[in-house]
C-alpha cells in the first residue's frame, strides 16, 4: 500500500508540474462548480423540449438525489480514510503548484467533483443516448473537470480515479432506478 501511495504522489507531482500560469485562470474556471451551470442548463432545455413536465421533474428529482448521494458518500469516505489533500500534505506541498486559494477540506479521498461529474455523465448518457449521440461528450467534460482537481493541487490521481469509478457506478444505479429496471436482476 505504501508503494501505491508513493507512486500516486509521484504521479500527482508530475501532472501538477505540467501546469503553467498562462492557463491557471482557465483551470480555476473549470474546477469551479459554477462552470458546469451552462452545460446543465442546456441539458434542462433539451429535457424540456423532449419530455412532458412530469418526466422533466422526474429527471430533476433523480439528478438531485444522485448529486446528494455521490456528495455525501464521498464526504463519508474523506472522513473515514482521512487521506490528506496534496495541498495539506507536508511531504510535498512545498514544491507543488497550489493554484486554488483555499484548497478545500483537510482530506481528499475520494473526489466529489469526479464522482458528481461522472455520476451525472453516466446517468444522462444511459437515459438519453437514444435521443442523441452527443451525450457521450458529457464524459469528456467530466474528465476535464476531474483533471482540473489535480491541476489546481487539491486531489491525488487515486482520489480522482476512485471518484470516477464511484460516479460511474452511481450514475448506472440511478439510471436503472429512473428507467424502472430491477437493480438486483441487472447486477
Amino acid at each position: 500500500m505504501e508503494t501505491l501511495i508513493e507512486l500516486d504522489k509521484a504521479l500527482f507531482v508530475y501532472l501538477n508540474s505540467l501546469g503553467s500560469e498562462n492557463y491557471d485562470l482557465i483551470w480555476l474556471f473549470i474546477t469551479d462548480k459554477k462552470s458546469s451551470i451552462p452545460l446543465y442548463l442546456i441539458l434542462i432545455y433539451f429535457l424540456c423540449k423532449k419530455f412532458l413536465l412530469k418526466d422533466l421533474f422526474k429527471y430533476l428529482f433523480i439528478t438531485l438525489l444522485l448529486i446528494l448521494f455521490t456528495d455525501q458518500i464521498s464526504g463519508f469516505f474523506k472522513d473515514y480514510f482521512e487521506r490528506l489533500r496534496p495541498c495539506h500534505d507536508q511531504e510535498i506541498n512545498s514544491y507543488i503548484r497550489i493554484v486554488k486559494q483555499g484548497c478545500g477540506g483537510l482530506f481528499g479521498f475520494f473526489s466529489s467533483h469526479a464522482a458528481n461529474s461522472f455520476g451525472l455523465a453516466t446517468f444522462f448518457y444511459l437515459t438519453l443516448k437514444n435521443y442523441s449521440n452527443l451525450f457521450k461528450y458529457l464524459f469528456l467534460w467530466a474528465l476535464i473537470v476531474s483533471y482540473s482537481r489535480i491541476y489546481v493541487g487539491v486531489h491525488f490521481p487515486i482520489d480522482i480515479i476512485s471518484g470516477i469509478y464511484f460516479g460511474i457506478f452511481s450514475g448506472y444505479i440511478f439510471s436503472l432506478i429512473f428507467l424502472k429496471k430491477n437493480i438486483f436482476n441487472v447486477l
